[in-house]
């Protein structure tokens, strides 16, 4: 039998690989989304047809094959894992209670909100807040239905039609809130107008893309949630070394059929006449998304490979300190953006081409492990995570090191 120490080094190592994959989404997330900050979705077409050198150019394939649709799927996957985890350890305890997790994800939903109106209309914690309201209800019910459903909410090719349908029957017309709005003067707002103006300009975004965040995210942000609920239900963190070894097979052709399609895709389907027709367009885009979701699940198998079977975990070891800290990288994220775009920092909206973008990403990136790294030397949590934990369990928490 295992000694109380080597179970103690295996949770630890558990642990360590977990954080480990929330820095790497972390990571991914912000190579996305400061690509919108730099110029909203209003006007990012027009803008990025300005940057035509071979660089740039490369860049931006790198962003759309390796990045795009990749790292929101991982990060609401180690969501439902996370809570599916506290939720699992808690019902063993006899302690899972639905006020509980009202009270934590009340929470989370009051931090998007503030997110939205103080820093970045790109939120996605209020959507994160909902699923997590799911955790009690589904947690008890059988393996079957709770995978059943991802695989559901993932495959389900009409959210579009659906949606749009929802929005005409309320009423809800997206393209009234940004309407009389251009390109011109929204970069005017950001880089020249005040801290009230960018409020007022952050809260008609988030209604303008509301309908994408219901329609395209939260259906892959669903799908995947409840794919961390069955991992996290199951205990499967326990034993990852030997689950990732199991799948490797159907993982590697999986991942490889997935991309033939993916290069198929943007570079032969969409030239075709076929892709002309409403209906088969949306089809192939689907299965575009599905195959950018399966990427971005590849990507947690090659790190627990990588983690488990070579000398690269000594490389992978420092996004443990930036995992550690996810809701505060994630909320420091637009906080630095807002420095540097808008009129309150350096005014750099729609100055930066893909490769400043991308350069600019990794750099705070790696300052965030440096700051990480020493923030957690002296504290047991990140700031907001405290904050969170204080708020849940209506309790002061210690928060220096002894």
């Amino acid at each position: 039998m295992e000694s109380k120490n080597q179970k103690t080094a295996i949770t630890s190592k558990r642990i360590e690989l977990l954080d480990v994959y929330r820095g790497f989404a972390i990571l991914g997330i912000f190579v996305v989304n400061i690509v919108i900050m730099n110029s909203t979705f209003l006007n990012q077409d027009e803008y990025a047809k300005q940057w035509t050198s071979s660089l740039d150019i490369a860049i931006q394939k790198v962003l759309q094959l390796f990045f795009y649709t990749k790292f929101f799927p991982i990060f609401s996957l180690l969501f439902g894992l996370g809570i599916s985890m506290q939720a699992v350890k808690l019902s063993e305890k006899g302690k899972l209670t639905k006020a509980f997790f009202f009270r934590r994800m009340f929470f989370l939903f009051v931090f998007g909100v503030l997110h939205i109106l103080l820093l970045w209309s790109g939120d996605v914690l209020n959507m994160y807040a909902l699923l997590g309201l799911l955790t009690v209800f589904l947690i008890k019910k059988s393996n079957k239905l709770i995978l059943g459903l991802s695989v559901f909410f993932l495959l389900f090719p009409f959210y579009d039609y659906i949606f749009e349908q929802v929005f005409t029957f309320l009423g809800y017309n997206p393209g009234i809130y940004l309407e009389g709005y251009t390109g011109e003067s929204v970069n005017k707002i950001i880089s020249e107008g005040t801290y009230v103006e960018g409020i007022q300009l952050r809260i008609l975004e988030y209604l303008s893309n509301f309908p994408m965040l219901v329609g395209f995210l939260a259906p892959i942000a669903l799908s995947m949630f409840l794919l961390g609920m069955y991992l996290g239900k199951n205990k499967m963190y326990e034993n990852l070394e030997t689950f990732i070894f199991k799948i490797r097979k159907p993982a590697i052709l999986i991942a490889l059929l997935s991309n033939i399609y993916r290069i198929c895709f943007l570079y032969i389907i969409v030239k075709l006449d076929v892709y002309k027709i409403d209906f088969a367009r949306q089809i192939f885009i689907k299965l575009m998304v599905i195959s950018d979701v399966i990427m971005g699940l590849f990507y947690l198998w090659i790190l627990g490979w990588l983690w488990y079977k070579t000398k690269a975990r000594v490389l992978l070891k420092p996004l443990q300190f930036a995992g550690k800290m996810a809701m505060t990288n994630y909320l420091m994220h637009s906080f630095i953006g807002l420095i540097l775009f808008s009129s309150i920092g350096f005014s750099l909206y729609e100055t930066l081409s893909p490769t400043e973008t991308f350069l600019t990403a990794i750099i705070v990136f790696a300052f965030q492990i440096f700051f990480s790294k020493i923030w957690l030397k002296y504290f047991q949590f990140g700031p907001m995570e405290w904050l969170w934990r204080c708020l849940t369990y209506r309790k002061l928490f210690k928060l220096k090191r002894n």
